[in-house]
């Protein structure tokens, strides 16, 4: 299956995982809240598809474009 990976936009501290690995998500669903600046931002999934693996926890601080998780989506959608 092909993967993509969901990267940080911002630089900041995760805030809120909204999704564990395994869980079906649809495009747009927020995977976790990333707080940055005192501002929260949703990460939300690219395309529609199972959350394969996260690579940080709540708590973890991240740099912009820092792989945050990763995402199995079938062919063709």
């Amino acid at each position: 299956m092909p993967t993509v990976d969901i990267k940080a936009d911002v630089t900041g501290k995760v805030w809120k995982l909204e999704a564990a690995a395994g869980a079906q998500l649809g495009a747009g669903d927020v995977v976790m809240i990333l707080e940055s600046m005192k501002m929260e931002i949703p990460v939300e999934a690219p395309k529609a598809g199972q959350l394969a693996s996260l690579a940080v926890a709540e708590g973890d601080s991240v740099k912009e474009g820092q792989v945050l998780a990763r995402l199995e989506i079938q062919a063709g959608i």
